[in-house]
């Protein structure tokens, strides 16, 4: 893991800062909380209860019922089911905040600063570990600029909402250690594809985090499909939207071009519609990250 060069350890960001509310950001004790899945649940098992009194096949229906919604559920990436998601702003405003997930990519990252910088727009940068570990100089960059960063896990293995509470806390906060070194620690997460499961709100309430998802994406693959990228994503933007971007390569030159051009068609086309772009943390009303003791508050 490379060190980020000293100069670049705390970065200038224009932003208005309160007293975090604890001196320890990172581990925090896991409280038992009731989830959704656990009231279905319990719900569901009760009427199954009852429903033996009038047959005991019926008792089966609520049961298959609950092990398709834990079987579904971790796809449904607006879906509070295990855990607590945001998914959308809460600001009342004819607002939208852009998200952009995978980087930061030497290849993409600094043309699309300069884009947001052309547009006046804050957004938040969901990074992996592996990718913030590589290339400290556009996380500084990022942050110098004024956008906040996210927690994207180490890895961006999509696979990584099957395997162990250990593994998924490994995968944060070896991140979050990692980010660190830029004296910022993320409350926001997003896990790999917004695939949730059982396990990962135990998690982040033991690191101070929390899931943010989105509300729109563009369906590109990665960067793989981005065909008509912008159009996908202005057909079906409303007021408090997230909106979920990539910020990682697009293979060859004409490509990277193309995909250049279709986020400025969404950045220009998002405010032809009469909406604002707000950075996250004003559009959901919760701050995405803290640096040295502060809370950064965007609004």
């Amino acid at each position: 893991m490379k060190n980020p060069p000293g100069s670049l350890q705390r970065p200038y960001h224009n932003h208005r800062c309160f007293q975090a509310p604890g001196k320890d950001m990172n581990m925090r004790p896991a409280d038992f909380r009731f989830s959704h899945a656990h009231m279905v649940g319990f719900a569901l098992f009760f009427a199954a209860i009852l429903l033996q009194f009038i047959n005991v096949r019926f008792s089966v229906v609520p049961l298959t019922i609950f092990l398709l919604l834990c079987l579904v559920a971790p796809f449904l990436p607006r879906l509070s089911f295990f855990l607590p998601v945001v998914s959308r702003g809460t600001s009342g405003k004819r607002a939208v905040a852009l998200t952009f997930d995978d980087g930061p990519d030497p290849s993409s990252t600094p043309a699309l600063l300069r884009l947001l910088s052309k547009y006046e727009t804050k957004a938040t940068f969901f990074v992996t570990g592996k990718n913030a570990s590589a290339h400290p100089e556009l996380i500084a960059e990022i942050l110098s600029q004024g956008h906040s960063i996210g927690n994207h896990s180490y890895s961006h293995d999509n696979f990584m909402m099957l395997k162990s509470s250990r593994i998924l806390l490994r995968e944060i906060r070896s991140t979050q250690d990692i980010l660190s070194q830029f004296d910022i620690t993320p409350f926001a997460f997003r896990p790999p594809v917004g695939i949730t499961n059982p396990r990962l709100g135990n998690v982040l309430q033991k690191l101070g985090m929390y899931n943010v998802n989105f509300t729109c994406r563009a369906m590109d693959g990665g960067n793989r499909w981005i065909k008509n990228l912008s159009k996908r994503i202005l057909k079906r933007i409303r007021p408090n939207y997230i909106i979920a971007l990539h910020d990682i390569k697009t293979g060859d030159d004409a490509g990277f071009s193309y995909w250049l051009n279709e986020i400025e068609l969404v950045l220009s086309g998002i405010r032809e519609r009469g909406l604002s772009i707000y950075p996250l943390a004003q559009l959901i009303g919760r701050p995405v990250m803290s640096t040295g003791e502060n809370v950064v508050d965007q609004g």
